[in-house]
């Protein structure tokens, strides 16, 4: 039976996490005693005494080596979000030592980048200018874990469809419209009326499976009765994205608020037909329960601000 959280928070030590990690990296007792620098023995009789408390196996002898059990990779997961958050403490007092507010690590899909937090970090380094800030742009299925692994602090996203959100919290910022977008010479731009069939024939930059959009595409034209474009180039890249798009026939899809970015600045053009189907709302993901650092207060605050201004 596992114990309360008191018996855990009085009775676990750091050196019992730094044995977890030890023993998963590694697969092996004697390797995981040289990296903690203790004997084999000791190391032994620690796991033994993790398990005895936990009540649970945290690792099972294979051919290979130790393996953890569903108890142990959970365990380990935890153990390097102790150690993650640690470092965290650690930057934060050292930059605040040193004058700065601190760094903030955002990942984000592609809707809020050019408008909502473009804006948002020229505001937060206007006052601000000692916070450091860090920005990964990719598709919510690869921002999600990223989060949960402690590699970035907060996602601008969404969701994936299917995920297990128990240790996440989601604060909505806007909704996300869909845009079909080509480039200055494709020959379609000369046609008033478009369906979903007549774009099929041609080569299509679409995301990598399993994105949000990307399912959504193909969800799009199997609700039209038709097979996804049978032709396509994969990359969640915007740059590499609009620079395929002139002199091609390509067709691409983007979100309305970076297609229309695009289009005043005239790299490309939004063909007007519409996605049978729409992406859910984005918002702020973070993983509910940590605590907020103060840069992390700082980039909500003003992110709620500009999308009450209607940047979202």
């Amino acid at each position: 039976m596992i114990p309360p959280f008191s018996t855990l928070q009085g009775r676990l030590r750091m050196q019992h996490l730094r044995l977890l990690i030890a023993v998963e990296e590694r697969g092996s007792l004697r390797q995981a005693a040289d990296v903690l620098a203790l004997t084999q023995p000791a190391v032994t009789k620690m796991l033994r005494d993790m398990e005895t408390l936990l009540g649970v196996t945290l690792f099972e002898r294979h051919v290979r080596g130790l393996r953890p059990t569903r108890f142990g990779a959970a365990a380990t997961r935890y153990a390097k979000l102790v150690f993650s958050d640690m470092a965290g403490l650690r930057d934060e007092l050292a930059a605040l030592e040193s004058g700065k507010v601190g760094k903030v690590r955002v990942g984000a899909v592609m809707a809020p980048t050019p408008v909502l937090l473009a804006e948002v970090i020229r505001r937060l380094k206007r006052d601000h200018p000692l916070l450091d800030v860090s920005v990964q742009v990719d598709t919510s299925d690869v921002l999600v874990p990223m989060l949960e692994r402690d590699q970035v602090d907060v996602v601008l996203g969404r969701v994936p469809e299917g995920w297990d959100n128990s240790l996440l919290e989601f604060e909505h910022l806007s909704d996300e419209g869909l845009a079909i977008v080509v480039g200055h010479d494709h020959p379609l731009l000369k046609r008033r009326k478009l369906s979903l069939e007549e774009l099929a024939v041609f080569p299509w930059i679409l995301q990598p499976r399993p994105s949000p959009m990307r399912t959504l595409v193909d969800l799009s034209f199997a609700d039209a009765g038709l097979a996804p474009p049978p032709s396509a180039i994969e990359t969640a890249a915007v740059l590499m994205t609009t620079s395929l798009l002139p002199g091609s026939d390509l067709i691409a899809v983007l979100p309305s608020s970076v297609a229309a970015y695009y289009a005043r600045l005239d790299v490309l053009k939004v063909l007007p037909v519409r996605l049978p189907r729409e992406l859910g709302p984005y918002g702020i993901v973070t993983r509910r329960g940590r605590a907020l650092s103060a840069s992390m207060s700082l980039l909500f605050d003003t992110l709620r601000a500009a999308a009450a201004e209607g940047l979202a």
